[in-house]
């Protein structure tokens, strides 16, 4: 199995990776509050963060890593509750041959590793669940999540094979069934490469009926989180290997784009509050992490909370914005955190 949590500690130089904080140590410690924010644990490399609707639920992924398979885990936010979807008694796989003809089944449970999360509501309580994954291949699986009270059924419905050789990062649906999916990293090359510039990836569109394809213009240094407007127009993609949050006008030929400078290696985006975006990572300075919002139109850029380098929690890769929580998870570790916004 691709293990990129494993390959990313050892071989990146950046400050955030520069921590003196094994996993088995993290993982170790009683999951009590740090000043400032509260735990959850046993949830492992939960890289990222999904609100489910307004149902109360959080949805985050599970990358692989040391001797540890992927998961999907679903939190309830009212008791603090988690468990694992995959390995529930009530997952089961229904291949939609019609939607996937490219997808050679059935999805791995035994050898995956869920990364980034792209969720669509299409009838209440109803959701499709989009995941980009490594492992037994290279692909977005595509699930059903249906939600009825306290309770959560998966189904796999499909996949879209990828390219091999390629780690694809995060993943965006698009309003036809498509989407939009980053090419973080070249196995054999490794994440030095793409966060240095060596080589640089681009967004993936796939729409229905048609074969995955780089969009031109696209190119960045480490492309990572990637979210979109409601009406298409606009991709938002952080360029974790220049620290920038760009954004492609995708109604313009060529593509046109414009970014702002952050001082956090930010990974992951979400839509926030009305016309906010939210992302996190370590601080370019090395000292822990920030969690930074973004106006989507003005692309102007508040710092909004954050843990020096004393948390418990570190290599924080997500934020999801609950209420007058935040929440975050990690590529590397063994919990996710949330405290009350500054």
């Amino acid at each position: 199995m691709k293990s990129f949590t494993t390959s990313v500690v050892a071989v990146l130089s950046f400050p955030l990776f520069l921590l003196t904080q094994s996993l088995a140590e993290e993982q170790s410690d009683a999951c009590v509050a740090d000043s400032g924010i509260s735990y959850i644990c046993g949830l492992m490399n939960a890289e990222d963060l999904l609100s489910v609707g307004d149902s109360g639920f959080i949805l985050t992924s599970g990358m692989s890593g040391e001797g540890v398979n992927g998961h999907l885990y679903l939190i309830n936010t009212e008791d603090n509750g988690w468990h694992d979807l995959v390995s529930a008694a009530n997952f089961s796989q229904n291949l939609d041959s019609n939607s996937y003809p490219s997808c050679v089944g059935p999805f791995d449970t035994t050898n995956f590793s869920a990364h980034g999360l792209a969720l669509r509501e299409t009838v209440d309580g109803m959701f499709n669940l989009y995941i980009t994954s490594h492992g037994a291949r290279e692909a977005i699986e595509i699930f059903d999540l249906e939600l009825a009270g306290d309770d959560a059924k998966l189904t796999w419905r499909g996949c879209v094979p990828l390219d091999e050789s390629i780690m694809h990062n995060s993943v965006a649906i698009l309003n036809d069934g498509g989407f939009a999916t980053t090419q973080f990293m070249e196995w054999e090359r490794g994440i030095a490469a793409s966060v240095t510039g060596q080589v640089k990836g681009g967004v993936v569109v796939w729409r229905p009926g048609s074969e995955p394809a780089v969009v031109k213009g696209t190119e960045l240094s480490g492309p990572n989180g990637i979210v979109v407007s409601e009406d298409n127009r606009y991709l938002y993609v952080a360029a974790l290997g220049t620290r920038e949050l760009v954004r492609f006008d995708l109604s313009q030929e060529p593509i046109a784009s414009d970014s702002v400078a952050l001082d956090i290696i930010l990974d992951n985006i979400r839509w926030g509050e009305s016309g906010k975006l939210l992302t996190a990572g370590g601080n370019v300075g090395g000292n822990g992490w920030s969690v930074v919002e973004v106006d989507a139109a003005s692309l102007e850029a508040t710092r909004v909370g954050g843990m020096d380098g004393n948390a418990i929690l570190q290599r924080v890769s997500s934020a999801l914005q609950v209420g007058d929580q935040t929440w975050v998870g990690t590529y590397s570790g063994d919990r996710v955190g949330y405290f009350v916004r500054n």
